[in-house]
């Protein structure tokens, strides 16, 4: 699945535009190197989101074929 994609979800960033131009900015790193929307991810690749005022780590669990609904999207991934 593409990053911006699972970015929207997951509910991790709300709208999929928006993890386009976040990501675009390079404030997105998968494994530790700047990705652009389009990078595939897989099971087991970290994602650091870079916010104004914060970082998120989170590790990859899952990844859906279809959206899915609030409680199955806190499971796609896991905080580091």
């Amino acid at each position: 699945m593409r990053l911006d994609k699972f970015l929207k979800v997951s509910r991790l960033i709300k709208r999929r535009t928006v993890a386009n131009e976040v990501s675009d900015m390079g404030r997105v790193l998968v494994n530790n190197l700047p990705a652009k929307p389009s990078k595939q991810l897989k099971v087991g690749d970290t994602i650091k989101i870079e916010y104004i005022n914060r970082c998120v780590y989170v590790e990859v669990v899952k990844i859906p074929q279809n959206n899915v609904s609030v409680q199955e999207a806190a499971t796609l991934y896991k905080e580091l």
